[in-house]
């Protein structure tokens, strides 16, 4: 199974909207050892941050897709630049549901080794998340 494979069956998943079958996928598919740099629930690592990550995104957004706008492969690498939509309707970041539609990009970066996800570098576009959520976040 190739790189791209493997994520696809990780992003497969996500679009489930089941945690428990992302749960199942992470076990497979990621390294009990990954390290994620990304801004994740304190005092979780690796595969456990990630499932937590999950867990807190499908509570707020149940409805949650993530669609992949460009892949670039080299190496053990690859990079994914998606576009992520979904409606608030439960609780995130302490904001109680608003039941307001978002909508905002990503990219990570994935590292491969042994044919697994090894490491995880995201940059998630917040400011626009918690924009659509009213927080009334004003640019410094």
């Amino acid at each position: 199974m190739t790189n791209q494979e493997t994520f696809g069956r990780f992003h497969d998943a996500v679009n489930s909207g089941d945690v428990e079958a992302i749960a199942k996928v992470i076990d497979e598919v990621v390294d009990p050892d990954l390290v994620f740099h990304a801004p994740v629930p304190s005092g979780v690592t690796g595969v456990q941050a990630l499932k937590q990550v999950w867990v807190t995104l499908l509570r707020a957004f149940p409805d949650i897709r993530v669609a992949i706008e460009d892949v670039v492969a080299e190496g053990d690498k690859v990079v994914y630049r998606n576009t992520v939509t979904g409606t608030h309707q439960g609780e995130y970041r302490g904001l109680p549901a608003t039941g307001r539609s978002v909508r905002y990009d990503e990219i990570f970066i994935i590292r491969f080794a042994h044919g697994r996800i090894a490491e995880i570098w995201g940059v998630v576009d917040v400011f626009a998340q918690l924009r659509q959520l009213g927080q009334g976040v004003e640019a410094s």
